[in-house]
Protein backbone atom coordinates (compact mmCIF):
# COMPACT_ATOMS: atom_id res chain seq x y z
CA UNK A 1 0.00 0.00 0.00
CA UNK A 2 1.18 3.51 -0.96
CA UNK A 3 2.46 5.45 2.21
CA UNK A 4 0.40 8.62 0.90
CA UNK A 5 -3.23 5.82 1.26
CA UNK A 6 -1.97 4.26 4.17
CA UNK A 7 -1.51 7.76 5.98
CA UNK A 8 -5.09 8.89 4.69
CA UNK A 9 -6.84 5.48 5.89
CA UNK A 10 -4.78 5.84 9.06
CA UNK A 11 -5.90 9.84 9.35
CA UNK A 12 -9.74 9.00 9.11
CA UNK A 13 -9.41 5.99 10.99
CA UNK A 14 -10.27 3.63 8.72
CA UNK A 15 -10.13 -0.22 9.48
CA UNK A 16 -7.59 -1.66 6.92
CA UNK A 17 -8.60 -5.38 6.04
CA UNK A 18 -5.63 -7.62 5.26
CA UNK A 19 -6.24 -9.11 1.51
CA UNK A 20 -3.75 -10.86 -1.10
CA UNK A 21 -3.26 -8.27 -3.48
CA UNK A 22 -5.26 -10.63 -6.28
CA UNK A 23 -6.49 -14.06 -5.51
CA UNK A 24 -5.94 -15.87 -8.66
CA UNK A 25 -8.95 -17.60 -8.27
CA UNK A 26 -11.29 -14.99 -7.52
CA UNK A 27 -10.01 -12.32 -10.36
CA UNK A 28 -13.13 -10.78 -12.50
CA UNK A 29 -11.70 -9.90 -15.04
CA UNK A 30 -10.82 -13.86 -15.05
CA UNK A 31 -14.44 -14.77 -15.63
CA UNK A 32 -16.15 -12.47 -17.54
CA UNK A 33 -13.31 -10.88 -20.26
CA UNK A 34 -10.76 -12.68 -20.90
CA UNK A 35 -11.93 -16.06 -22.00
CA UNK A 36 -14.55 -14.03 -24.02
CA UNK A 37 -12.13 -11.78 -25.79
CA UNK A 38 -9.64 -15.05 -25.95
CA UNK A 39 -11.99 -16.76 -28.13
CA UNK A 40 -12.91 -13.66 -29.83
CA UNK A 41 -9.11 -13.35 -31.21
CA UNK A 42 -8.21 -17.18 -31.58
CA UNK A 43 -7.34 -17.59 -34.72
CA UNK A 44 -6.89 -14.07 -36.35
CA UNK A 45 -3.47 -12.94 -37.44
CA UNK A 46 -2.46 -9.25 -37.09
CA UNK A 47 -0.14 -7.30 -38.88
CA UNK A 48 1.43 -5.14 -36.09
CA UNK A 49 0.30 -4.28 -32.15
CA UNK A 50 -1.44 -1.32 -33.32
CA UNK A 51 -4.09 -3.39 -35.06
CA UNK A 52 -4.70 -5.44 -32.28
CA UNK A 53 -5.23 -3.53 -29.86
CA UNK A 54 -7.63 -1.65 -32.05
CA UNK A 55 -9.20 -5.12 -32.60
CA UNK A 56 -9.90 -4.97 -28.59
CA UNK A 57 -10.62 -2.00 -28.16
CA UNK A 58 -13.21 -2.23 -30.87
CA UNK A 59 -14.57 -5.55 -28.87
CA UNK A 60 -14.44 -3.49 -25.60
CA UNK A 61 -16.94 -0.44 -26.85
CA UNK A 62 -19.64 -3.54 -28.15
CA UNK A 63 -20.13 -4.77 -24.51
CA UNK A 64 -22.87 -3.34 -22.35
CA UNK A 65 -23.23 -2.60 -18.59
CA UNK A 66 -24.98 -5.46 -18.18
CA UNK A 67 -22.12 -7.83 -19.38
CA UNK A 68 -20.03 -6.30 -16.42
CA UNK A 69 -23.01 -6.76 -13.92
CA UNK A 70 -23.29 -10.29 -14.87
CA UNK A 71 -19.64 -10.75 -14.30
CA UNK A 72 -18.81 -9.76 -11.24
CA UNK A 73 -22.48 -11.67 -10.09
CA UNK A 74 -21.38 -14.85 -11.30
CA UNK A 75 -17.99 -14.57 -9.08
CA UNK A 76 -20.94 -14.88 -5.87
CA UNK A 77 -20.57 -18.88 -5.88
CA UNK A 78 -16.25 -18.33 -6.08
CA UNK A 79 -16.43 -16.29 -3.61
CA UNK A 80 -18.42 -18.37 -1.01
CA UNK A 81 -16.38 -21.22 -1.94
CA UNK A 82 -13.07 -19.40 -0.77
CA UNK A 83 -14.82 -18.01 2.81
CA UNK A 84 -16.15 -21.63 3.37
CA UNK A 85 -12.17 -22.65 2.79
CA UNK A 86 -10.35 -19.97 4.21
CA UNK A 87 -9.00 -17.96 1.97
CA UNK A 88 -7.24 -21.91 0.11
CA UNK A 89 -7.07 -21.57 -3.38
CA UNK A 90 -10.43 -22.65 -5.85
CA UNK A 91 -9.90 -24.80 -8.80
CA UNK A 92 -11.99 -24.03 -11.74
Amino acid sequence: MAKHTKEWLEHYRWDIIPHPAQSPDLAPSDFHLFGPIKRHLGGKKFEDEDELIGEVRDWFSKLDANSFIQGVYSLLPQWQKCIARHGDYIEK
